[in-house]
């Protein structure tokens, strides 16, 4: 393995805090577990009426107390996805050990991808349009709906003000390309530290949307299974802290994994399939701007949404890239449902937590692989596992693709 980039004044940057609202638990410790014991999030949707629907299975995170975790904003002035984005960044703070008074006195990124915005504000919005005309429209409510405020609610909630706060819209690839954007400015000296993720809340406009394309699946998400059916909607975020090597070990930070390098394209081949060949060219990027060989590659967590289209193609691309014998493939999204801008995050965080605790998690509701896929998915249980390089895809519509590399922290002795 090379360094992640050839210019010798470059940082090492690693990952040392995590933020994690899912459907099968809060918290790293909580995701950790039920990454490991296979865990579904799956269940019928409550956050929103789903009479008229065939089915409307989903994946919800439950008992979410938005007041426990902020003590500056006042959650009733916040839709549920910056909820989501500003208590995973607090956690995520606090899990590093940082005190935000320190961050304070230091230039930051906050960067947040999504998929909705606060599309479920708007939901409800266009409702009260609709039967009750525009002058019934909830003001506050209305003052939730940019989606700037996922990224800004944050440095208001932190006390931060020397940051550039973004949002990043590329849709379900969101989280790794806002990694990928704070991996960046840590590396090159830009900044100190970074909050990076992504987060959304289900919506009744998404869920209904992939339903009319036909790809909400009747119970259970199945990639690369035989009998899959599509996607389930899901909800959450994941925040990651970025900061520089040497100011982890100065500290003596736990450290997660380090972060190696990542690779972006839009290929804008179709508004939702996905081109092979742009897949692959992704993957190739990624690993070349982390310097690590496709063979040096233990496991790739993939898009792996469980539609017929995405799965095919993506476990092509795949062996585009690694041959015929590819690094164990798995999909998370079959725990926790596809969480749109949040998806890809919440895949790196599982990464570095796969790292951490030598293990991998597995692809559940499997019977039987399609042979047109052609992966090792892990099926159905954990195994323990040594990595030492991890891979995350991230694939959205448009063409937007991202993949983050990670690798295992290792102090060089040269």
């Amino acid at each position: 393995m090379t360094p992640a980039s050839s210019d010798k004044d470059s940082r090492r940057v690693v990952i040392t805090g995590l933020g994690v609202f899912s459907s099968i638990g809060t918290g790293a410790a909580e995701f950790v577990d039920g990454l490991r014991g296979g865990r579904s999030g799956a269940r019928p949707i409550s956050m929103f009426d789903t009479t008229g629907y065939a089915h409307a299975g989903g994946c919800e995170v439950t008992d979410f107390e938005p007041e426990r975790w902020m003590d500056v904003l006042d959650p009733r002035e916040l839709g549920r996805a910056t909820q989501f984005s500003v208590a995973a960044a607090g956690m995520a703070v606090r899990d590093a050990g940082l005190d935000p008074a320190e961050l304070r006195r230091r230039h930051g990124v906050i960067s947040v991808g999504t998929t909705d915005g606060e599309s479920r504000d708007l939901d409800q919005l266009v409702e009260t349009e609709v039967r009750h005309g525009a002058e019934r429209m909830d003001p506050v409510q209305v003052a939730r709906v940019p989606a700037g405020r996922l990224s800004s609610a944050i440095a208001q909630e932190l006390g931060l003000s020397d940051v550039e706060a973004v949002t990043l819209p590329t849709a379900c690839a969101a989280g790794n390309y806002a990694i990928g954007y704070g991996f960046d400015a840590v590396r090159s000296g830009e900044a100190e530290f970074a909050l990076c993720g992504g987060a959304d809340a289900m919506c009744r406009k998404t869920f209904t949307g992939f339903y009319r394309l036909g790809t909400i699946a009747p119970e259970r998400c199945q990639p690369f299974d035989v009998d899959r059916k599509g996607i389930l909607t899901g909800e959450g975020a994941g925040i990651l802290v970025l900061e520089p090597l040497e100011s982890a070990l100065a500290r003596g930070a736990r450290i997660y994994a380090e972060v190696l390098g990542y690779g972006l394209n839009c290929d804008a081949y179709h508004q939702v399939a996905p081109k092979q060949d742009s897949v692959a060219e992704c993957m190739r990027r990624a690993l070349a701007n982390a310097g690590v060989k496709p063979e040096e590659v233990d496991l790739v967590s993939a898009h792996g949404t469980g539609t017929k289209a995405n799965d095919v193609t993506e476990s092509r691309a795949i062996r585009q890239v690694f041959g015929d014998a590819p690094p164990r493939t798995i999909s998370i999204k079959s725990m926790i449902g596809h969480t749109m801008g949040a998806a890809s995050a919440l895949a790196a965080i599982a990464c570095a937590l796969a790292i951490t605790e030598g293990f991998i998690p597995p692809t559940i509701n499997h019977t039987e692989t399609d042979p047109e896929c052609d992966v090792d998915c892990v099926p159905n249980h954990a195994v323990p596992a040594d990595l030492r390089i991890v891979q995350n895809n991230g694939l959205a519509f448009g063409g937007n693709n991202a993949v983050i590399i990670l690798g295992k922290h290792q102090e060089r002795t040269s």
